[in-house]
């Protein structure tokens, strides 16, 4: 045997449990209508709600800072200088969150694989909803805090687990904004409102709110709690149509942020056309609301139809729509035949969601149509019915 056999066997395993990933080509820009494997395809799901990725304020941002300041920023900030671009960046975002500060970071992974282990540690404890994203899950696990996992949104057993909790020096609690494979909303005012009764911190992941609730600024504005939350983790990867994480709070969190988290410190910095396109991304969100009432025009019209079919969309309130099939196979097999017709939706499976829980996740942008809609409705009420996960 050689000591890489495993490698092939688990590929292998997972081929035949129906559990694996195939990466497709992505042939043109990520949008509505995009060329996909060769083919033009309606595209279902990707994380650009707003269609901001192809945005023409984005993309001149990005052409003319390139042009100005070059491909690459050097080195880490630490060493060669936090940007001008940079610094406006940050000062843009914490007046758009409402908040003292904030710091642009690499990613919406490296946000919490890097703080979260900073914030708690050795006398902590870390309490987390059970469905929270695998980063939050990564970032917990890196400290060296005691864990406490709550039923997903069940606020009473998070203050079941805040009561046995009153021995701890810090007590973190930390939720997804939005939860990323069912597109429902945590109960941040509720969580908050505990939190705040046993003293404890509130850490909020709001990559699929930002740009999305609260007219584009997030969950925290969409529950008018500013002040309450002491970290908002965000990502500029989705709604924004670019790239990065965000942290956003008071001036004492985003220094000792820049002083400790070490994804942000030991990585290199973003590229100057990247940042000012996040910047344009934040004019166009504030200056262009149409784009935002579009996702929810949209959003609402597509869960309509598609909860009078009989579908199971489970407990959805935004842009992430999920098609509960059941099982893996069964999902694997729905998306299949979708593409086949030239409509992009990707399976998702174990170990993203339970296997039981298997499903298409489909996600709406502003920039669709309603015809686009209205195809898509229609062959997924077909096909459906078909493999009998629908009506």
């Amino acid at each position: 045997m050689k000591p890489d056999d495993f490698l092939g066997e688990e590929v292998n395993r997972l081929k035949r449990q129906n559990l694996n990933w195939r990466l497709r080509e992505l042939q043109s820009a990520s949008k509505p209508h995009a060329k996909v494997d060769g083919k033009e395809v309606l595209m279902m799901c990707t994380n650009n709600y707003l269609g901001l990725s192809t945005h023409p304020k984005l993309i001149k941002a990005m052409v003319d800072a390139t042009e100005k300041w070059g491909v690459g920023a050097g080195a880490v900030p630490v060493l060669s200088g936090n940007t001008t671009l940079q610094q406006e960046f940050e000062k843009k975002f914490a007046e758009f969150k409402n908040v003292e500060a904030s710091l642009l970071c690499q990613t919406g992974f490296a946000v919490n694989s890097g703080l979260i282990p900073q914030l708690v540690g050795e006398g902590d404890i870390a309490i987390s909803d059970q469905l929270n994203h695998g980063s939050i899950i990564d970032g917990v696990r890196l400290s060296k805090a005691d864990k406490g996992i709550y039923k997903h949104k069940d606020v009473n057993e998070l203050e079941a687990v805040l009561k046995k909790s009153k021995d701890y020096k810090t007590k973190l609690v930390i939720t997804d904004g939005v939860f990323s494979m069912d597109g429902d909303i945590a109960p941040l005012k509720e969580i908050v409102e505990v939190a705040e009764k046993y003293n404890a911190m509130v850490y909020v992941d709001d990559c699929h709110g930002e740009g999305v609730l609260g007219q584009g600024k997030g969950i925290v504005s969409h529950f008018n709690l500013h002040g309450r939350v002491h970290v908002e983790g965000g990502s500029l990867g989705k709604a924004f149509g670019v790239i990065g994480g965000t942290i956003a709070g008071s001036k004492e969190l985003i220094e000792f942020a820049y002083n400790k988290s070490r994804t942000w410190l030991l990585s290199t910095a973003h590229p100057p056309g990247v940042i000012a396109a996040c910047i344009a991304a934040l004019d166009v969100i504030e200056n262009e609301p149409e784009h935002v009432e579009n996702v929810w025009k949209n959003t609402k019209y597509f869960k309509k139809q598609l909860d009078s079919m009989g579908v199971n969309t489970g407990e959805s309130e935004t842009p992430i729509i999920p098609i509960i099939t059941g099982d893996p196979k069964s999902a694997q097999e729905f998306g299949k035949k979708l593409m086949d017709e030239n409509i992009f939706v990707t399976p998702i499976v174990y170990p993203m969601v339970a296997k039981e829980l298997s499903r298409l996740r489909t996600q709406i942008a502003a920039s669709m149509t309603k015809e686009d809609l209205d195809r898509a409705l229609e062959a997924i009420e077909r096909i459906g019915k078909e493999l009998k996960v629908v009506g």
